[in-house]
């Protein structure tokens, strides 16, 4: 067998980082032949290599699902901890924001949908971010891939805020190979960013292959024992379009519905790029010290492809399906490796955690809703979080069936609002689609099968769980326990005290891309005035009321963004 850097293909065959050529197609362009790996390490913090996927279900994995192959993630989570009571967000930009602030987004201002391409609103310049922490801790910091917190200004971009380099797209899903954006049938551009410079020069290109080359590139440029090193992959995959080169579709030809079957490839396509990555880490001499932590942003589409089977619910909603994220941690630094863990973790936990690992001390987290979880991760103890605030958000459709009275004069359960402790869960207002959506097997395009789904029209505004002993959300107990559902409700009242107003601005037409040489990018100078069109007020929470300052044209461009995010 042919020796690569003290590993034959053999072992790395057996180890699962290989299964098939190793180097095609994410062949790293002038790829240095040095290697760090026979180097003695040094005490320092450890690398930390943070790789998240884009509306990855919880069925979509292999060792969740049968019908997705996903060897090396298996491997990798079997030698590590898998999070199976681990949570992110129902959409893509709150995940995100609470990854990278580890603060709730009641106290960023982004509780409601997400940051659209037109909308001159990003990530608050108060928040001193997770990358910008880690490079005061000495780290060198790079990301790839999706960023999706708004790019109005150039102070929003990644380069500004705390990532040392930066290659990929600003806004929240494009084509793979054109790197084309559309928000909207008519209005398009190009979205593909190298710094803070549009990378035209990269079209063409599959973007899972090209985030991998653009990550192996940085591991071999860079020397691991001269500082620790922190990167951000975020993919773009497996949001829609489904789209992928044919050879991965192949393999899953028994498959009989088309978006599952392109769904699937794309995930093994990201298998391939995560093999890669864990090879690299080995041959450059990270992977001693080093921690991989990968997780999905939200819940799967079915729509599209996804499954969150058996959970209940989809992408865009508070139901386990939603809200359940895929995660695992892979490290030789683990006290307690090859194990699943069942304790409670938020994505906002990262933050502070990932700053305890660098070296920080709890100063340099105070104020954030994230919680140090490394010694439940590690040495198996337990978590230190007991509660987690899924989202208040006062500007989803109000559930008619929803009262203040309902509330027993605590809490108007017309309003979208989740929360989770201990072994309950609460759920008001409207939670979004709460049917169990088994994976899509039969023939045809998405449509065609969704057409046979029952769509539930909910007829209450409270549910109350016990997820714990009932993961899949089938027994409510919102009637037998009054008493839990007043607690939850108080903690409602209670975290909406500290909830900053919603930032949601108008879109502004000066963004689209036409105006800008063809490409999505800031458009506002750094020096214009912010003009926030806050449409919520802490102290004002009746319907009528809250779009009272509105003008129609913009109210019903909400409603439709609205609609338009429900469906995604």
């Amino acid at each position: 067998t042919t020796t690569l850097t003290g590993f034959s293909v053999m072992s790395l065959l057996s180890l699962g980082y290989l299964s098939w050529d190793l180097m095609s197609p994410n062949q790293v362009e002038n790829e240095p032949d040095q290697t760090f790996s026979d180097r003695s390490p040094v005490q320092q913090p450890p690398h930390i290599i943070f790789i998240m996927t884009d509306d990855q279900g919880f069925n979509d994995i292999g060792y969740h699902s049968s019908d997705i192959r996903t060897p090396v993630l298996d491997k990798l989570a079997a030698d590590g901890v898998k999070l199976e009571n681990y949570y992110v967000q129902p959409i893509c930009t709150p995940s995100r924001s609470q990854l990278i602030t580890g603060r709730y987004q009641i106290h960023t201002g982004l509780q409601h949908s997400i940051i659209r391409p037109r909308q001159p609103n990003c990530l608050p310049f108060d928040q001193v971010t997770l990358p910008q922490r880690l490079q005061q801790l000495g780290y060198s910091t790079h990301m790839v891939g999706k960023w999706h917190l708004g790019f109005y200004k150039k102070e929003c971009l990644p380069t500004r805020r705390g990532f040392d380099t930066y290659l990929g797209s600003l806004t929240g899903s494009m084509n793979y190979y054109t790197y084309e954006s559309c928000d909207g049938p008519s209005l398009c551009g190009f979205d593909l960013h190298e710094g803070e410079l549009v990378a035209w020069r990269h079209r063409g290109k599959y973007s899972t292959h090209l985030y991998t080359q653009r990550v192996r590139k940085i591991l071999a440029a860079h020397d691991p024992l001269s500082q620790p090193l922190f990167i951000f992959l975020s993919f773009q995959a497996v949001h829609t379009p489904l789209q992928c080169p044919q050879e991965y579709i192949h393999p899953y030809k028994e498959l009989q519905n088309v978006a599952r079957r392109k769904y699937a490839a794309m995930v093994s396509i990201v298998d391939e790029a995560v093999r890669n990555i864990t090879y690299a880490l080995r041959k450059y001499g990270y992977y001693q010290n080093s921690v991989l932590i990968f997780t999905t942003d939200n819940g799967g589409q079915p729509l599209s492809g996804g499954s969150n089977w058996p959970l209940r619910g989809r992408k865009g909603t508070y139901w386990e399906g939603g809200v359940r994220g895929l995660g695992f941690v892979h490290s030789p630094l683990l006290r307690k490796k090859r194990r699943v863990s069942k304790a409670l973790v938020h994505i906002t936990d990262w933050y502070p955690t990932l700053v305890g690992l660098a070296g920080g001390n709890e100063s340099l987290t105070e104020g954030v809703d994230g919680h140090n979880v490394w010694a439940a991760i590690s040495e198996g103890k337990e978590s230190p979080r007991f509660e987690i605030l899924h989202n208040i958000d006062p500007l989803y459709n109000y559930a008619r069936t929803g009262s203040l009275q309902k509330g027993f004069g605590i809490w108007n359960t017309a309003i979208q609002a989740s929360i989770r402790a201990g072994d309950w869960k609460l759920l008001t207002g409207d939670p979004g689609y709460g049917d169990w959506i088994p994976p899509p097997i039969l023939p045809g395009f998405p449509r065609e099968y969704w057409s046979l789904e029952r769509h539930i029209k909910p007829r209450k505004s409270v549910w109350l769980f016990n997820v714990s002993g009932d993961p899949y959300e089938r027994f409510d107990l919102s009637e037998q326990r009054p008493d839990v559902v007043k607690e939850l409700l108080a903690r409602l009242v209670y975290y909406n005290r500290t909830a900053v107003p919603v930032r949601y601005p108008s879109e502004d037409p000066e963004a689209d891309p036409q105006l800008n040489g063809g490409a999505w990018g800031p458009w506002m100078g750094d020096e214009e005035e912010e003009n926030w069109a806050t449409v919520y007020k802490k102290e004002n929470m009746e319907w009528k009321r809250k779009f009272k300052m509105l003008k129609s044209r913009s109210f019903f461009r909400r409603l439709n963004t609205r609609m338009m995010s429900n469906r995604i």
